[in-house]
């Protein structure tokens, strides 16, 4: 595992990560700012502890395989929509989850991309399962 820069960590076991690295998304007009998660600690704490997030943010889980990517929100204070993408940025399900919880939540197929937005944001703007997202991260511009 690569080793992590003291920023990317919280410095303390219950404190949110704020500054991890960030990338613009796009899904159809609606604009994303999204925190990347891409290594083993970062994915693992996540959105967690985190009071509130603004509308138009969310956090980007980036795994190093397409596998069944399974999400819980023990310790998560805000109730999230997980988005599972594909490599091309197609949205492949979408679930809700609610805070402090331990139901395991799962990809419906093998990604390796995960983006989580606050509860109702895709639904609100209509984005759904087949939708495409669009950014850096799956080759496309935003």
């Amino acid at each position: 595992m690569a080793a992590l820069c003291a920023a990317t960590v919280p410095a303390r076991a219950q404190d949110p990560q704020m500054d991890l690295p960030r990338v613009k998304l796009s899904a159809g007009m609606f604009q994303i700012d999204a925190q990347v998660a891409q290594h083993g600690l970062q994915r693992s704490i996540g959105l967690m502890f985190r009071k509130e997030m603004p509308q138009h943010e969310g956090m980007l889980f980036v795994f190093e395989q397409a596998s069944q990517q399974c999400f819980w929100m023990q310790n998560t204070y805000l109730p999230l929509t997980a988005a599972f993408v594909a490599d091309d940025g197609t949205i492949v399900n979408l679930v809700d989850m609610q805070p402090r919880t331990v139901n395991s939540h799962c990809s419906e197929k093998p990604v390796r991309y995960v983006l989580e937005m606050n509860q109702g944001w895709f639904a609100k703007k209509n984005i759904k399962a087949g939708s495409k997202l669009t950014g850096p991260p799956f080759g496309t511009p935003r």
